[in-house]
């Protein structure tokens, strides 16, 4: 829950509350694919999508998962020495794999000195009742999470960013996480193509009606070598300026119920492949702005939910 001196719950008062210091998510390649790349559903992906499938920042995959934690743990370490660290399998689909060579990656990953947690970002529609009692059993020696790409609740814009699942999918994968006490942090992207603050807000009030735990807001990122970059050049749409984004970020926090952890209010760009917008790349800046937003409109978590 926010403490009185905070705005809204965030993913850093979350992990003092649960563990007491400093925690850190090492991002990793588990080396895994996504149906929406190899056949299954489509061979494009999400229109949005790297070909880093969303883990740019993520360690080699060349390397094992206990190596690739070291490395990031050497790096990161120079500026929190004492940090403990989550497990963050970050690229691609985490769980689009045989339950036992899930098993074998996580394990080695939670097997590591420091590391705290386990946190997989997937697909709805890429787990089961054999994942979820997998994720249950390690969750009774480690804390688990679960990040979910909902990225909207418009069904029409789903189609339009090639998705690949409708929306009862996300609705059943969460409550069926639930159920065995794992966390569920769901994403969202603000200014896709055609989507008003009507349909933001909508995404917004779904996942939340649906239990999450957690969420994750980010401005849409034009990358090269994705069909966004495609249909942008094609048919420029208007992107949101800075004031924009950060006036709709503050406005939506108020509909965001007081225990849910907001892990993201922006994210951190590639810049090397990057084509709009360039100011998400001054982080500092974003956060700034809405911190200073935040504070002129008193905004509080939770004001406006229902849930």
């Amino acid at each position: 829950m926010p403490e009185n001196n905070q705005h809204y719950y965030s993913l850093n008062s979350f992990f003092k509350y649960k563990f007491g210091q400093k925690v850190i998510k090492l991002s990793l390649d588990g080396g895994f694919t996504c149906p929406n790349r190899d056949g299954k559903i489509s061979r494009t992906g999400c229109i949005f999508c790297s070909a880093k499938g969303s883990g740019d920042f993520a360690a080699k995959r060349t390397q094992s998962i206990s190596e690739q934690i070291e490395s990031q743990k050497e790096l990161l370490s120079k500026k929190w020495p004492k940090a403990l660290y989550i497990a963050y399998f970050q690229a691609f689909t985490n769980t689009y794999a045989p339950v036992e060579v899930l098993e074998r990656k996580y394990r080695e990953a939670i097997s590591q000195k420091d590391i705290v947690g386990l946190d997989i970002a997937t697909r709805p529609d890429c787990i089961d009742e054999n994942i979820v009692n997998l994720l249950k059993e390690i969750s009774k020696e480690t804390y688990v999470c679960v990040e979910l790409g909902l990225q909207t609740s418009n069904e029409k814009t789903a189609e339009i960013i090639n998705r690949g699942y409708k929306n009862i999918v996300f609705e059943n994968t969460v409550k069926l996480l639930n159920s065995a006490g794992i966390d569920t942090v769901c994403h969202i992207i603000l200014n896709l193509p055609g989507e008003n603050y009507l349909d933001m807000l909508n995404s917004v009030k779904f996942a939340c009606s649906c239990g999450i735990k957690g969420i994750k807001l980010q401005m849409l990122n034009i990358l090269k070598g994705t069909p966004l970059e495609n249909m942008y050049l094609k048919e420029p749409f208007k992107l949101f300026t800075l004031e924009e984004y950060t006036d709709v970020v503050t406005d939506l926090i108020e509909y965001i119920p007081k225990n849910v952890v907001i892990h993201r209010l922006t994210g951190d760009g590639p810049k090397d492949i990057l084509i709009e917008p360039k100011w998400i790349l001054n982080k500092r800046l974003v956060l700034n702005t809405i911190t200073k937003k935040l504070n002129e409109k008193n905004i509080v978590q939770g004001r406006y939910s229902i849930y």
